[in-house]
Parts: structure tokens; C-alpha cells; sequence
């Protein structure tokens, strides 16, 4: 949720200045990009050339860069940032943010801003509990300014109570609770399936197919940018997630998988069943390796439970479910005739006849067919643009 972010990062005189090094590198980590604004005071706690080298930006202090006479914009700043976060945010920040006093470069970025700001607050005990503090917090948060509470905790004084800045970790986490609830699928649930299934012939030998995985993957990373909470249940692939607060359960087998899809199913908002399980799977199963030996060998395969089917026929009113049609003839007609028989929401359709489409590529073709047999189709796109076609369609029947 932080991708792409454009942050602009206030730091104050406080000696928990020293925080605002692994606040930056979190944030540059989850892909924000990241400009300081320091008070003159705050490079007193640390060198502009610590947080400029972890930004990977000059740090801005004053309205004017000495050696060059440059000018700083203070609007183009406030204009440009997607959130501006002061943090530590000191008594006297703070103070001025209430005041609407204008001393440094930093408070004329924030009387710019049109973005959301946070401010975490770092002072003493003291300093915290005065009632003067407490009035120009609640003064803040009525122009709108989002508090990111302080901690308790040793002191730099040391006293031990409230006043300490939220660690890093803590205002990340804050700022992406906050973020979520925004997003179109904050609190809503969906279960994801992705890659093959192996069904075992001996110790050593499965049968399988070519899925790599990719397609459902993209899925789950998308819904989980929209905010979604996501459950990812992946047969055996080589992919990873973007987004570490995607729950991953790992299968081998369609009869594992069938169990998981069972388990989380109730608790889905919505399920996308990307996954390429086997329709049939060995009768028996041996304990040895199978030795090579003279002639043929059969194996007898037995029918494998059709998930699809089964998860379409507990389905509830106001769950959606999503299938898939990898087809090779008679495409449009084998999709309705399961999108039909599975009481499925929608059918994803891609045929392996389609260039660029089909099992190990990044692109995918695709054509959506919902209940009422209404077909979008979709050029060749990268699976990840793919992926967002899927996740708005089954988002609008979500929001319904």
C-alpha cells in the first residue's frame, strides 16, 4: 500500500530524532518514496547526510541551499507529497502547527500541504501531559491532522511514562491500518487458488500439469492491494507473494487442497479458484519406487473431488465465486456450460490457441463471462494487468 507513496518525512529537534533513520528505511523498503524536511535544530540529533544517504534525496533544511541558492519550494513540496509525516514531532512542532507559526522550511511545508499528515509526538512526561500540549494536540486533530499516539516507556529524562515516539515499525503499521480502510476491499475476506496439484504415483513420481502458478498469484497480490484479506492456498510453485500479509498455505495434492478450499470457504467474501487441479489422480499409491521393469505398466486412476463444484453447491448468498477455463476447442461454450453446472459467478476463459496465453507466460488473453452470460473480453495483457481486470469485475459484484 505504500508503493509508489510519495512521503515527505518532518523531523524535529528530539533526541528520538535518532528513529527517524529506520522510519525512513522501512518506508523506502515498502516502496514509498521518500523526501526529509528537517528543523535546524533536528540535524543536531542527526546529520542531514545519514537520512539523505537512506533516501537516497538531499535533505532539505532551510529555504535556500547555501552553496548554490537554490530555493527549496515549501508549495511544490506540500504539493507533491501523497502523506507528510513529523516525526518526532516536537512540543514546540507541534505548538507551531497549532499556531500556524511559519519559522522554517518545515512549517511552510505543512501550512502547503494538501495531503493527510501524521504527527508523532516525542517530548517528556511533563511536556506531554501539560495542558498546554493537550490543547494543541486536540487542536490539530480538529484541522484534521491524524495522531499517531506516543508510547510509554524509559525517558530520556529518566522518567518512565507516556511520550515516547512510536517506533518505526509502529507508525508503518499505523499509516497501513489507516491506508487499508480506504482501499475498495478493506475487510473483506477472499480465498485464492493458484498453481498445479501433483498426485503421487510412488515415493518419487506424480503426475501433474505445466500451471506455474503465476496467474493466481497475481490475483492474490492484487486483492491484497485493494486491501483485501487474503487467504492463498498454492500447490507446489516457485512463486512469492509481494505482500507479506497474504496468509500462504502450501498443498501438494487436489485432495489437500480440497480439504483447505473447505476450511476457509465459509469465511470468504469472495473466491477465485485459479489453481489447475488434477481431474484425476491414482488409485493406489505405492510405498517403494517403482522399479523399471519388462513391458508396460498401468495405473489405474481414480476420479479426483471437483472443488469447483463442491464449494458452488455450499455457496451462500453474497459470496462470489470465480472459476477458471483453460480451453483448447469449442472454447465460449465448455466455460458457460461450467460457469452453469458449478453456480459460479463468473468464468475466467483463456484458450491455449491464443499466443502469449496459457500455462508458464506473463501474459495471459482472457474473456470474462458473468451469470448473465455478459462476456468482456480482454486483450493480451500481462498477467499483473490481467489480474486487475479479474479483481475490479469481482470487486463490483462484492460492492453490489
Amino acid at each position: 500500500m505504500l508503493e509508489g507513496k510519495k512521503i515527505v518525512l518532518g523531523i524535529c529537534g528530539s533526541i528520538a530524532a535518532y528513529k527517524a533513520a529506520a522510519l525512513i528505511r522501512l518506508l523506502v523498503k515498502a516502496g514509498a518514496d521518500v523526501q526529509v524536511v528537517m528543523t535546524p535544530d533536528a540535524t543536531n540529533f542527526i546529520t542531514p547526510l545519514t537520512l539523505a544517504t537512506l533516501s537516497k534525496k538531499p535533505v532539505y533544511v532551510d529555504y535556500f541551499t547555501a552553496d548554490t541558492g537554490e530555493w527549496n519550494n515549501h508549495v511544490e513540496l506540500g504539493l507533491w507529497a501523497d502523506a507528510l509525516i513529523i516525526a518526532p514531532a516536537s512540543a514546540n512542532t507541534i505548538a507551531k502547527m497549532a499556531t500556524g507559526l511559519c519559522d522554517n522550511l518545515l512549517m511552510a511545508v505543512y501550512l502547503s500541504a494538501r495531503c493527510p499528515v501524521y504527527f508523532a509526538p516525542a517530548m517528556d512526561l511533563d511536556m506531554w501531559k501539560h495542558s498546554a500540549t493537550q490543547q494543541n494536540i486536540n487542536k490539530l486533530q480538529s484541522f484534521g491532522n491524524i495522531l499517531i499516539p506516543p508510547g510509554s516507556g524509559e525517558l530520556a529524562s529518566g522518567l518512565y511514562g507516556e511520550g515516547r515516539m512510536a517506533e518505526p515499525q509502529e507508525i508503518i503499521d499505523f499509516l497501513l491500518a489507516k491506508l487499508k480502510k480506504k482501499l475498495p476491499l478493506a475487510d473483506k475476506s477472499v480465498l485464492v487458488t493458484a498453481g498445479p496439484t501433483y498426485e503421487a504415483i510412488d515415493p518419487v513420481r506424480f503426475i501433474g500439469n505445466h500451471s506455474s502458478g503465476k496467474m493466481g498469484f497475481a490475483i492474490a497480490d492484487k486483492f491484497a492491494a485493494m486491501g483485501a484479506n487474503v487467504t492463498l492456498i498454492a500447490g507446489p510453485t516457485a512463486q512469492v507473494s509481494k505482500y507479506q500479509n497474504i496468509k500462504r498455505i502450501d498443498v501438494t495434492s487436489a485432495a489437500q487442497m480440497l480439504q483447505q478450499c473447505l476450511l476457509y470457504f465459509k469465511a470468504a467474501d469472495a473466491c477465485v479458484m485459479c489453481a489447475a487441479v488434477a481431474d484425476y489422480t491414482p488409485a493406489n499409491v505405492a510405498t517403494q519406487k517403482i522399479k523399471k521393469q519388462q513391458g508396460d505398466i498401468n495405473i489405474e486412476l481414480k476420479k479426483t473431488t471437483d472443488i469447483l463444484k463442491t464449494l458452488g453447491e455450499q455457496k451462500t448468498n453474497g459470496q462470489i465465486l470465480v472459476g477458471f477455463a483453460l480451453e483448447t476447442n469449442n472454447e465460449e461454450a465448455h466455460a458457460i456450460e461450467k460457469l452453469k453446472n458449478k453456480n459460479l459467478d463468473l468464468i475466467v476463459l483463456n484458450s491455449l490457441n491464443d499466443s502469449g496465453a496459457g500455462f508458464k507466460t506473463d501474459t495471459n488473453k482472457v474473456t470474462i463471462i458473468d451469470r448473465d452470460l455478459k462476456k468482456t473480453a480482454f486483450t493480451l495483457k500481462s498477467k499483473t494487468e490481467v489480474a486487475s481486470d479479474i479483481c475490479l469485475k469481482v470487486t463490483e459484484l462484492i460492492n453490489k
